[in-house]
């Protein structure tokens, strides 16, 4: 009986040797330049997962030298494209720790500030669209300040004129889903909660279209509270930017997306 049990295991042994192939390092012998022209490739081909893979092997194999140098920056792409936007966040930042002085580092702020622009365009966000503005501010206010810091630190970058048509552009969104916590409140019978909402939009957020509706919502809450004289405030307010053109104006053109 044991000598059966033998012979299974030695054939069993010998059918998983057979079933392995042997395991052939194909990138042995390639240089930092092949590698990253394999990595350039999959990118332009959309293969981004290979993209990854080649570019990661290109900085443990040559951790120095301007093919390493361009891959920690193409490599945020590349995350961002295949979907992973915490790893793309983290490339750039990791470029911008190693490479302070790169005359290319201009680019991985502006990585961080597209990569938070677009991080709630989920797959359900594409299925079952929504106004943009009634989505997790949170992401909007990241690339707010990512793109701000693109624009502080490198005012003259190529990629600074677009990086400021996107702030006024979530800027708005910010402001309206302010607005939008505000109408919660107030169908609830918040009202206090309503009013404190609206006057951050009208304090924080001024110039944008949301004003004209925070103040509304302020005179009707403050009404509805009891407390006339805040709610003639708002109404004083509202009467005297409106005799000014200050509301009303055509909307903040929205910024294309990557």
């Amino acid at each position: 009986m044991h000598w059966k049990l033998l012979i299974i295991a030695l054939l069993a042994l010998l059918l998983s040797s057979c079933s392995m192939p042997d395991q052939i390092d194909l990138t042995k012998n390639w240089s930092a330049s092949q590698f990253y022209s394999e990595a350039k490739g999959a990118l332009t081909d959309g293969d981004y997962e290979e993209a990854i893979k080649n570019y990661n092997a290109l900085q443990a194999r040559f951790p120095f030298g301007r093919y390493a140098t361009q891959s920690q920056l193409d490599i945020i792409y590349a995350h961002y494209r295949n979907g992973e936007p915490d790893s793309a966040i983290t490339a750039a930042d990791r470029f911008i720790k190693l490479n302070p002085q790169s005359p290319l580092v201009d680019y991985a702020y502006y990585m961080k500030g597209i990569v938070n622009y677009n991080r709630n365009q989920s797959i359900f966000s594409r299925i079952l669209p929504s106004e943009p503005s009634e989505r997790d501010a949170g992401a909007a206010l990241d690339a707010f300040n990512d793109f701000a810091e693109l624009v502080r630190r490198y005012p003259k970058s190529k990629y600074s004129a677009d990086a400021r048509q996107r702030m006024l552009y979530l800027r708005n969104n910010m402001a309206k889903y302010q607005i939008h916590i505000a109408d919660f409140y107030m169908r609830r019978g918040a009202y206090l909660a309503a009013a404190n909402r609206a006057n951050r939009v009208v304090t924080q957020f001024q110039r944008t279209d949301a004003v004209e509706a925070a103040l509304e919502i302020m005179i009707d809450a403050y009404s509805r509270l009891g407390m006339t004289e805040l709610a003639d405030d708002a109404k004083r307010v509202l009467a005297h930017n409106l005799e000014n053109g200050r509301l009303n104006r055509p909307a903040d053109t929205e910024a294309g997306q990557e």
